[in-house]
Formats: structure tokens, C-alpha cells, sequence
């Protein structure tokens, strides 16, 4: 008889529209609210997205999973209340959690001390205790939550998976204890998911999701180079495969809406497909070897916000000279996205458009240097630089910092639409968390709508008392003083804007909040305190109006 594996997961969620994803032990019919879906086969797993269509808007519905007719979901020890859909009103207020870099380590020394204290330390998870707090009380739960990079890592924590690599193929030979292919992309995903607290607070809150590096490999896209470099790797061929492969099932299918994916080609082939493998894997393959194939950035609308997430990690264009996060038939698509009359207008990226004014004029300057601009042998110590530093955020990729900065500016000055009353940029990636606000040239900012960068990161991976000492030096002064003048001296650009810090830098684990109600908007940022076992708590870092 067939059980759950991983799930449920309440993935996309409109007014009347609602997607459930499972993963199950064996091929069966899924059914939830009434909607039946058959489960595909890939390598020995088995998956369903399940469809429920005609809910009534702004209304919560309790569900439960059936396998064959049969609940498997919730159990008798499932924490907290039944799992439910809570269908969007079309007005009124939303709380939109957000964050980035999650590692999945057991909630026990030494995973629970600082990094300071321990090398394996992580302290506690900000969306393990995000979930405990809703378990206390319901209010404290968001309508949605974007998982916005690094939802595994396939170099970092996951004890449970790398002591299963050992004992598959050891660990002595490359890329030792890192994942190489399908299967072990699975374990990731069960530990990382199936923890009692994670695993009910994905049954109830409808989650987008975007990758980043760690997802697939620390630094992946940084540089041609570099892709070079990891194409010449026997094993790199296999990882890619598995990872695009489970990307796709694990994260991506969940994030299109039921008219989205009856637009895709391979979900089509695939859905209730016993060799389902024998669609999914020769496509992957082919993303692997020419880098074509899919656009993974998608875009949700809210009420009257639209939010617009741009893979910044897959569609890369890294031809020296001419950089760019995304190519131009996907700049097309995002552009299309931005028109239209919005509240407010969200761009989801994992990695930051702004980061401190220093860093972002030393990422600048890296990219002229390592084209080329004080020669060869500067530019060969500058790719090594870019990898070291991971210089690899939209200030190294000045053409498409540009360019969004020129988007959002027509945005927020109502050229594309109605000026919405905020536009705001989400990333993560960093390891810390800040907000700022955008500055434009005199005579430009007159009548345009406030543009924010808000970052937070990590849920549970915090930096050392160094790093943080590092970070905080990169918002200086001084720092940025020095950084704008190798820039310059190189021949990067101007950026075309100024940005001021509103708050932050924090270093806590850490989940932030943006609420959106009308033409209001305000963010807060919330840190774990530790408590015991199960009273850890969230502490609000700041609060701050935008709109």
C-alpha cells in the first residue's frame, strides 16, 4: 500500500486555484480537496503535482492526502493542525516571507552552536522556529514564503546524505562527500524537507522557489572559464543532469500555475509517465551540454502586486565583454512581465542587484580587470579573484545591472503602467541582511516611486564574527572610497544611481517579511533567539515603512 515519502508541499496558490506536490514510495493516484492526480516515475521515485481547481477565494481549506483512497496525511504525530489551503482574497493585506541558504543539520550540538564555537556550527533554523511560533499562534503565519536560493546544498551540512555517499561509493575519490547525480539529489531533498517542524510549514504555506549556486555547485556560472573547468570533471556531466532533473520535479513544476503548465511541453510528457526518466534526462542532458533549453523565471501575481522572479543563475550569458544575468530573449520576457498596472512590483533574485556601494563598484571593477582593461596577466588573477570572493552578483554583470536599473526606473516613474506605489527588489545569497533605498541623479527622481533592495539571508548558514567584521567594513566609507576609485581607474561605468542603508547590516539566522495591503508596503526582519528545545522565538531586527 502506498505512503508518503516528502510532502505535502502547497505550492502555487491563486483565488480559486491551488497546486499540492508529493512524493510517494510507490505509483499510485493522489487525491486532495477532491482533485485526483496519477504519480510519474523517475529512477525509482514517484511524484505528483495535484491540481485543485474551483476553491472560493480568501478561504482557508483543510485537506488532508490520499493515497488510493487511503489518508496518509496528516498522521497521527503530524505537528500542529491539519495542513490548508488558504486561497488569496484579490485585496486586503499579504505577508510575504522571504530568505535564502538554508542548511539542513539535525537541531542539536554541535549543529546548534555558533560557527565561532564549532566548524560545524549553524545555531537554529529561522523557518524551523518560524514554524513553531505559527504552531503557538496562527497569526504569525505568512500567506506565502519565496525560497530564494541554496534550498540545498550539495557541498555544505546534510549529514545523513554524506554518510549515505560513503556508504555508496565513498568519499576518497572526486568530488568526495558533494552529490553527483540524481539519487543523492533526492536525499538532499528528504533531509532537508522532511523535518517534522519544515515539513509542516510547507503544508500550509504556499512556496515559491528559485536556485542558486549551492543548488548546483559553489560558483556555478561565475565565469566561461569556469564552466570550462567544471565540463573537463568526469563527474560534472552527472551532477548537472541530476541537478536540472530534480530541480525540476522538486521546486520548479510547483511554482507554474495549472494554465502554465499546460503550456509545457515536458511536463506534459511527463505527468502520470511510468518512465517518466526517459523524457526527463535526455532533456536535461541537452540543457547540460548546449545551455538551451527552459526559461525558469516565472512570475506571480498577487492581488495587485506582481511579483517577477528572475533565475539569475542558469541563463547566464558569460562571454567576456558582454556579461549578462539572463539572455536577451529572457530580458524580453521580463520586460513583458513589468508592464501593466500594479501596486507594487516585486523582482525576486537570489542573488543582489545593490549590494554595499563598495562591493558593487569592486565588482565592477573586477569585471573590466578580468576583460582584459590592465592586461593579461591582471585579467588571469582577476578571474581568480572573482572565484575566491564569489564576485559574481549583478555589479559583475554591468550590462544587466544597467538595464534593470533603467526597467525599474520606467517602472516606478509610471511609464510602463500605473505608477505602482513601491517596486522592490528580493534577493538572498549574501549571508546577511540589509535594506536600502534608491537614489536618483537631480532632476530624475521627481515623481517616481520608491525602488528598495531587500536582502535576507541565511535561514540557517550565519557567517563567522570575521566575515561579519568584513561585511561591515564593505559599507564604510573608506571601503567604498577606495573600491569607486579602482573602478573608475579601470573604466567600469558609473552606476547611475546612489543608495542609501536603511537598516542593517544583520548576521542573525534570520527571515524577513514584507506586507503589501493596498498601496501600503513595510518590511520587517525577524532573528531567532535561542530557547529551549521547542520555545525558540523570532525577534524583530527592524521594521520600516516603504510605501
Amino acid at each position: 500500500m502506498a505512503d508518503l515519502v516528502l510532502g505535502p508541499l502547497l505550492r502555487y496558490v491563486s483565488e480559486t486555484e491551488a497546486t499540492v506536490w508529493v512524493e510517494t514510495d510507490e505509483a499510485c493516484e493522489v487525491a486532495v480537496l477532491g482533485a485526483v492526480e496519477p504519480t510519474f516515475r523517475v529512477d525509482g521515485h514517484h511524484y505528483a503535482l495535484v491540481r485543485v481547481e474551483g476553491l472560493k477565494a480568501g478561504t482557508e481549506h483543510p485537506y488532508d492526502v490520499r493515497l488510493d483512497g487511503e489518508v496518509r496525511w496528516p498522521t497521527a504525530d503530524s505537528p500542529g493542525t491539519a495542513p490548508v489551503v488558504r486561497t488569496l482574497a484579490g485585496e486586503g493585506a499579504l505577508d510575504i516571507a522571504f530568505g535564502s541558504c538554508r542548511v539542513a543539520v539535525p537541531h542539536e550540538e554541535p549543529y546548534t552552536k555558533s560557527k565561532d564555537a564549532d566548524e560545524d556550527g549553524h545555531e537554529v533554523d529561522a523557518l524551523w522556529v518560524l514554524s513553531q511560533e505559527i504552531a503557538r499562534d496562527e497569526g504569525r503565519r505568512p500567506d506565502l514564503l519565496f525560497l530564494l536560493g541554496d534550498q540545498v546544498y550539495v557541498d555544505e551540512g546534510s549529514p545523513g546524505t554524506r554518510a549515505k555517499i560513503e556508504e555508496r561509493r565513498g568519499t576518497d575519490i572526486e568530488p568526495g562527500a558533494e552529490v553527483t547525480d540524481f539519487e543523492e539529489y533526492t536525499w538532499l531533498y528528504h533531509e532537508s524537507w522532511r523535518e517534522p517542524r519544515i515539513r509542516a510549514l510547507l503544508a500550509s504555506v504556499s512556496t515559491s522557489m528559485l536556485w542558486d549556486d549551492h543548488d548546483m555547485s559553489d560558483d556555478w556560472n561565475i565565469s566561461h572559464s569556469w564552466v570550462e573547468e567544471m565540463r573537463e570533471r568526469s563527474w560534472w556531466a552527472r551532477r548537472a543532469i541530476g541537478c536540472i532533473a530534480s530541480y525540476w520535479i522538486y521546486q520548479h513544476i510547483g511554482n507554474l500555475s495549472p494554465a502554465a503548465l499546460d503550456e509545457d511541453e515536458i511536463y506534459k510528457q511527463v505527468r502520470g509517465n511510468q518512465r517518466a526518466d526517459e523524457v526527463l534526462f535526455p532533456w536535461a542532458e541537452r540543457i547540460e551540454s548546449t545551455g538551451d533549453g527552459v526559461r525558469w523565471s516565472f512570475h506571480r501575481d498577487l492581488g495587485g502586486t506582481r511579483a517577477i522572479f528572475v533565475d539569475s543563475r542558469a541563463g547566464r550569458v558569460l562571454t567576456e565583454g558582454d556579461r549578462r544575468m539572463v539572455d536577451d530573449e529572457e530580458w524580453a520576457w521580463i520586460e513583458g512581465q513589468a508592464e501593466g498596472d500594479f501596486d507594487h512590483l516585486l523582482i525576486a533574485t537570489t542573488v543582489p542587484w545593490l549590494l554595499s556601494p563598495g562591493l558593487d563598484r569592486l565588482e565592477a571593477w573586477n569585471e573590466r580587470v578580468c576583460d582584459g582593461a590592465h592586461g593579461e596577466a591582471a585579467a588571469r588573477a582577476a578571474e581568480k579573484l572573482r572565484r575566491a570572493v564569489d564576485f559574481d552578483h549583478w555589479g559583475s554583470f554591468s550590462k544587466s545591472f544597467r538595464a534593470l536599473r533603467d526597467l525599474l526606473g520606467e517602472v516606478a516613474a509610471g511609464k510602463r503602467g500605473k505608477k505602482p506605489g513601491s517596486v522592490v527588489v528580493l534577493s538572498g545569497d549574501v549571508h546577511h541582511a540589509y535594506l536600502c533605498e534608491v537614489g536618483w541623479p537631480a532632476g530624475e527622481a521627481d515623481g517616481k516611486a520608491p525602488i528598495y533592495q531587500a536582502v535576507c539571508s541565511p535561514y540557517r548558514n550565519p557567517l563567522s564574527k570575521k566575515e561579519q567584521r568584513v561585511i561591515r567594513a564593505a559599507f564604510g566609507k573608506p571601503f567604498t572610497q577606495v573600491a569607486a576609485a579602482l573602478a573608475k581607474l579601470a573604466g567600469a561605468k558609473d552606476p547611475g544611481i546612489r543608495w542609501r542603508l536603511l537598516n542593517g547590516p544583520c548576521f542573525d539566522n534570520q527571515v524577513a517579511t514584507l506586507r503589501v495591503d493596498g498601496r501600503n508596503a513595510r518590511m520587517r526582519l525577524d532573528k531567532t533567539i535561542p530557547g529551549d528545545h521547542d520555545e525558540h522565538n523570532l525577534q524583530t531586527s527592524f521594521t520600516r515603512e516603504l510605501a
